[in-house]
């Protein structure tokens, strides 16, 4: 079975969070399902350098207000089409942000023609593919079922993935035409929304299926609390929407092959850890000590994930004793938070603005437990990351983290199945709870060896959601 994957990111290529991530590694499990997944993106200069053996199997004369090509080939082990529109994609730097730190203005327009360029394969633009389905993610590529809707005519069924209902690509409604889009387009069952046009909400309006990231996500923006202005939408439709739980690229995370920890280990070998424990706390300024309860952050810094909770909670983090690695970027305000928190408790708070790939792997194989207090969480990878790993995470429950880590409550202690801390309401009070919580644990060896081995034997990779996801491209495809 062929499915055309449609996105804004794929790792290795290019990532700015864990769309990429999802992007880049379910193709691979799909394939063990016997669907062969090629991926569309978008021509970032990174994107074309890392294309092997590039073909152009197609043109388009005017898109978005330029020539443009697609490409054909490979690259970051995925098999690719890219749409190489230089006056669109070949920008240095973030895909969506201009180097001030203020989205692309043509952001709608760079978007469109990536959706635009996807319905066209889908409608066979390319000689000698035709997919039988199109998997779109989020608001970037959105827009194509409903290109696929008002084109008319044969077309593959088409599945839209909500990783972030957060963010849902709202255009001025005066862009109707230039995006090719017909007039009879704009209303309410088109993809008029809150009198502008709405690129997710488009998505969600046509799409065959619609599917997020966790089940309790999909219950979630159902309600008014967390809908944000499409729960009445998507529970029109709600016989359409499903909860798929993302998985992880086991390969990538193997704690038993990772070149980037200082020691190898296992389920079997949990004592190991404790070199990159001495690693990590060097690599952070942390003050050596082999006994503390050591917590950790890799994090986007935003409202969102919770980072004010977590500056509030700090005191009771060091009054158990505690220390603290972060990593992450985002807000400036928070950036500058955390780089005060650390300078003010030196050698108990490391802190790293930004993001580097391999220190997040030495945390997830040095630190006891992973912070992830987030006010809302689609899925996260980091706490999936984080039980392979045998660090122990300590989440907010909602969404994905509510789904993927078992609380350490008294009858899971007693059964033996705990793999992490959960707690709520979401406040700062709860959050440090949980740290005081988590450090308990930590002082009883026994328990918590168990709850690293539970998380490290917990199968976290895209075995299962690739049978979901294969199961959906071939209903849709019927």
């Amino acid at each position: 079975m062929e499915v055309l994957s449609v996105a804004s990111e794929a790792y290795p290529l290019i990532k700015t969070g864990g769309l990429a991530d999802v992007v880049g590694s379910l193709p691979g499990a799909l394939a063990a399902e016997g669907v062969s997944v090629r991926t569309l993106l978008p021509g970032y200069p990174r994107v074309l350098a890392g294309l092997d053996e590039a073909e152009p199997v197609a043109v388009f004369d005017n898109l978005a207000g330029g020539p443009a090509r697609l490409l054909a080939g490979r690259g970051g082990g995925l098999d690719l089409f890219v749409l190489d529109a230089p006056h669109l994609f070949e920008r240095p730097g973030n895909p969506y942000v201009a180097p001030g730190g203020t989205d692309w203005p043509d952001n709608p327009q760079r978007f469109a023609a990536l959706a635009r360029a996807g319905a066209s394969i889908g409608q066979g633009v390319v000689p000698g593919y035709r997919p039988q389905a199109i998997h779109a993610h989020d608001w970037q590529a959105a827009l194509l079922p409903a290109y696929l809707h008002y084109d008319g005519g044969a077309r593959p069924g088409t599945v839209v993935t909500v990783h972030n209902l957060a963010f849902q690509g709202q255009v001025p409604a005066s862009l109707l035409a230039a995006l090719g889009l017909p007039p009879s387009a704009y209303t309410t069952d088109g993809v008029e929304y809150y009198q502008s046009i709405g690129y997710l909400k488009a998505g969600v309006r046509f799409a065959d299926r619609i599917t997020t990231v966790s089940p309790t996500y999909a219950a979630e923006i159902r309600t008014p609390e967390a809908g944000m202005g499409m729960d009445g939408l998507l529970r029109n439709r709600a016989s359409v929407v499903s909860g798929i739980l993302n998985g992880i690229d086991e390969d990538i995370w193997n704690p038993a092959a990772d070149t980037a920890l200082a020691a190898a280990f296992d389920a079997g070998r949990i004592a190991a850890r404790a070199g990159n424990r001495a690693a990590l706390q060097v690599r952070m300024s942390l003050a050596p000590d082999a006994a503390c309860p050591l917590f950790a952050l890799v994090s986007r810094l935003t409202w969102q994930k919770g980072i004010d909770l977590l500056l509030t909670a700090l005191p009771s983090l060091l009054e158990v004793g505690g220390q603290l690695a972060v990593l992450g970027a985002g807000d400036g305000g928070f950036e500058d938070a955390m780089r005060t928190a650390a300078a003010a408790a030196p050698g108990r708070i490391g802190c790293f603005i930004g993001y580097d790939e391999a220190l997040a792997h030495l945390i997830q194989g040095g630190a006891d437990a992973l912070l992830v207090p987030s006010r809302f969480e689609p899925c996260g990878l980091t706490q999936l990351c984080a039980l392979r790993y045998g660090t122990v995470p300590v989440v907010a429950r909602t969404g994905g983290l509510a789904d993927t880590v078992i609380d350490a409550s008294p009858m899971a202690l007693a059964a033996g199945v705990a793999t992490g801390v959960q707690f709520a309401p979401i406040t700062a009070e709860m959050l440090e709870a949980a740290i005081r919580r988590a450090a308990a644990l930590h002082r009883e060896p026994a328990t918590w060896q168990r709850m690293q081995t539970n998380g490290m034997t917990t199968d976290v990779s895209w075995r299962d959601p690739a049978r979901r996801y294969a199961a959906l491209f071939r209903d849709i495809a019927r």
